[in-house]
C-alpha cells in the first residue's frame, strides 16, 4: 500500500485497535504486519485475538492479550491533552523514511511540527562523555546541516546528542528528537527545557507511551528510529561496544550512508569511530563532506520523500571560499587557530588523520551559569579531564562548557598541567597530555 493511499488520519476506532495491537505484549511490528495479512484491519485481527485469546499464540506459547481498551482511551486522552497526536503505520502522515524499514513501530506519539518528519535528515550520534572538541564539532556541523535545509535527528542524550539539537537550533533549523521514554518523561532531566525548545522548533517521536520511563532495554528502539529516519548517520566519538554503534550498525542495516569524524587513537572516546572509518564508514570532518552524497541518497530511496532542500543545490554549487592564510608553510608540529595565528601543536595530535579537524567557530552561545553547589559536590579536576581530549581546545571555550566557575576551572587546569596531564599550547589552548586518555562512564 503506497502512502498516497492512506488516509490523512484514521478513525477513532482504528486508532483504538491499533493502540491496543501494538500496546499487547509480544506484537511488535513483524507480528503486526503477519496479523494484518491474515486478517486485513486492526479491527479485525483484534476481534481475532480477543476471541481466542485462552489459546497460546504468542512466542513460547504464551497468550497474546490485547491491551485493555480503557487504558488506551486514557492514554490517547492524556496525549491530546499536552499537545501530542500518533502516528500509526496506517496513516498518510508515517514519518515517509521510517515506513520503509523492516521493523517501523506500528504507533509513534509525536510532538510538534511532525511535517519535518518527511523532509530529508542526518542523524548525528555519539558519545555521552564526550570531549569538548567533540561537543563543538558536533555543534558546528549540524549548524552547517541545517543551514543546507536538512533536518538533524539525534536522540537527546548527554554529550553529542544535545550538541547536535543545539546547532541545530542555533539558526533556528529544524531537529527531530527520537526518545526512548514517554512523551512526558525528558531525560536526561537537565534536557527538559532543550526537549521543550524542539517541540517548538521541530518534533519529538517516541515508541513508548505516556508515563514510560526510559530505562536501558528501551534505547535499542530509540536508536532504530534515529537511523531509520535519517538518510544516512554521522558518528561523532563513540567507544567500542558503545550504543552509538548500535545505532551506526542499523543504519548500514537500513541501506543508510554511514559517516564518521576521526579522532585521536590514543582517546577511547574515538576508537569506535575511527574503527568505522576502517571499515568503510565516509570520514568527515564538516559538512562538505556530507553534502555532496545527499541527491544519491534520496535517489536510492522510495519515491515518498518531500523535496525541502531550497539551499542545498546552491551549497553545492558553490565551493567553499579558500582561506584567508597566508601561502607560506608552517613549520612542522604548529597548525593555524581560530584566530589565524599559528599555534604550537602537541606531538601526539602531530599527524592530522589521529585527530578531527578544527572546525569554524562555533555558533555564539549563552555560558553556563556557575553552580557554586556543584563545584562543592563534584570533583572539579576530573570533570575537566572527562572533556579534554588530545585536540588542543580554548580555554574559555572549555569555561563555556562546564558549570563550574572560571576561577575553578583555571585551578584545575593548573593542577592538572602541574601533574602531567594535560599540557598547554600557544595561544592559551589546552589538551591532554600523551598517554592521558581518562574517561568515565
Amino acid at each position: 500500500m503506497s502512502a498516497s493511499s492512506l488516509p490523512a488520519s484514521l478513525p477513532f476506532g482504528t486508532l483504538v485497535a491499533c493502540l491496543r495491537l501494538a500496546r499487547t505484549e509480544q506484537v511488535g511490528p513483524r507480528q503486526w504486519h503477519r496479523l494484518m495479512g491474515l486478517y486485513k484491519t486492526p479491527e479485525a485481527a483484534l476481534e481475532a485475538l480477543c476471541a481466542t485469546r485462552r489459546r497460546p499464540t504468542g512466542r513460547g506459547g504464551k497468550t497474546l492479550t490485547p491491551a485493555p481498551e480503557a487504558d488506551i482511551l486514557r492514554e490517547i486522552e492524556a496525549t491530546l491533552a499536552i499537545g501530542g497526536r500518533f502516528l500509526t503505520l496506517l496513516d498518510a502522515g508515517y514519518p515517509a523514511p521510517l515506513r520503509h524499514v523492516p521493523d517501523a513501530p506500528v504507533v509513534l506519539s509525536a510532538l510538534g511540527d511532525t511535517a519535518c518528519l518527511h523532509k530529508a535528515a542526518i542523524g548525528i550520534v555519539g558519545a555521552r562523555n564526550a570531549s569538548a572538541a567533540g561537543l563543538r564539532l558536533a555543534e558546528s556541523l549540524s549548524t552547517e546541516l541545517a543551514e543546507a535545509g536538512l533536518v538533524v535527528v539525534s536522540g537527546l542524550a548527554r554529550g553529542i546528542d544535545t550538541a547536535a539539537h543545539r546547532g541545530a537550533l542555533h539558526r533556528r533549523g529544524l531537529t527531530v528528537a527520537a526518545i526512548a521514554g514517554g512523551l512526558d518523561r525528558p531525560y536526561p532531566p537537565e534536557n527538559a527545557a532543550l526537549q521543550a525548545r524542539i517541540a517548538e522548533q521541530g518534533a519529538i517521536i517516541t515508541e513508548a507511551p505516556l508515563g514510560t520511563a526510559p530505562l536501558g532495554r528501551h534505547f535499542p528502539r530509540r536508536n532504530r528510529l534515529i537511523a531509520g529516519l535519517a538518510l544516512g548517520c554521522v558518528v561523532v566519538e563513540a567507544a567500542p561496544h558503545s550504543g552509538t554503534l548500535i545505532t551506526a550498525r542499523m543504519a548500514c542495516d537500513y541501506g543508510r550512508e554511514l559517516f564518521a569524524v576521526p579522532g585521536s587513537p590514543l582517546d577511547p572516546r574515538c576508537r569506535g569511530s575511527n574503527d568505522l572509518i576502517r571499515n568503510g564508514a565516509v570520514l568527515t570532518e564538516s559538512a562538505a563532506d556530507i553534502l555532496p552524497h545527499i541527491n544519491s541518497l534520496r535517489a536510492g530511496l522510495p519515491p515518498v520523500w518531500e523535496d525541502a532542500l531550497p539551499l542545498l543545490s546552491r551549497r553545492l554549487a558553490t565551493p567553499p571560499p579558500a582561506p584567508q592564510l597566508s601561502t607560506t608553510a608552517l613549520p612542522a608540529g604548529q597548525q593555524v587557530s581560530d584566530a589565524g595565528t599559528a599555534t604550537t601543536e602537541p606531538e601526539c595530535c602531530a599527524t592530522p588523520s589521529a585527530h578531527p579537524a578544527r572546525p569554524a567557530a562555533p555558533p555564539p552561545r549563552t555560558p553556563t551559569h556557575p553552580d557554586p553547589a556543584s563545584e562543592a559536590r563534584g570533583n572539579v579536576p576530573q570533570d575537566i579531564l572527562d572533556l579534554l581530549s588530545f585536540t588542543p581546545i580554548a580555554v574559555d571555550d572549555l569555561i563555556r562548557r562546564c558549570q563550574f566557575s572560571a576561577s575553578a576551572v583555571l585551578i584545575a587546569l593548573t593542577e592538572l598541567e602541574l601533574s602531567g596531564r594535560i599540557i598547554t599550547t600557544v595561544g592559551g589552548h589546552v589538551a591532554l597530555a600523551g598517554g592521558q586518555a581518562e574517561t568515565r562512564g
